[in-house]
């Protein structure tokens, strides 16, 4: 089976991909702390994308490279619960004065579960909605809820330094 029958998908597949990759390279990575499994998971859902290209073209192919990478991460953290060294993120230098609370929300991200990393990669980085968020890490909008709600607390515990109105991003303030 090839990845595309006709060039005009093969071409439309290339397209998506060079204008999708870094987004969510960036966004594999938030969601997994280390850059190289990051880039393992980016490959993998872009291959499962490639697979499934004549039909998922049509629809919103982000979208389902977004629930594939957030599902592959959890699973994968499932099987090999072994810390991770974290790297760098990719792309995207420091803002001067900006460092130490961007390293403060990586150190942060580290200490929350998987799905409570994803849920806040996919509500906050990504600006899904609840719905949309539910449907990609295939829960219900109540498991999002609480989930978010738990990560949010937990950020707060062992960084408060992210609530002040410089931290954290502002779409992360829940009020309670």
């Amino acid at each position: 089976m090839g990845l595309a029958t006709t060039d005009d998908g093969r071409d439309g597949y290339v397209t998506f991909v060079e204008c999708h990759q870094h987004r969510l390279l960036r966004a594999a990575y938030l969601v997994c702390g280390n850059r190289h499994q990051a880039e393992d998971l980016l490959q993998d859902a872009l291959l499962k994308l490639a697979l499934r290209w004549p039909t998922v073209r049509h629809g919103d192919p982000a979208a389902y490279v977004r629930a594939i990478l957030y599902r592959d991460a959890v699973s994968w953290w499932r099987r090999r619960r072994r810390e991770w060294l974290a790297a760098y993120p990719p792309e995207r230098a420091a803002q001067e004065g900006d460092g130490a609370l961007r390293l403060a929300l990586r150190d942060a991200l580290d200490h929350l579960p998987p799905r409570q990393r994803a849920v806040l990669v996919l509500r906050y980085f990504e600006d899904l909605t609840e719905a949309a968020t539910a449907e990609a890490l295939g829960v219900t909008v109540g498991t999002v809820k609480s989930q978010c709600h738990a990560a949010l607390r937990r950020l707060r515990e062992v960084a408060p330094e992210l609530g002040r109105d410089d931290g954290l991003a502002s779409g992360m303030e829940v009020k309670s």
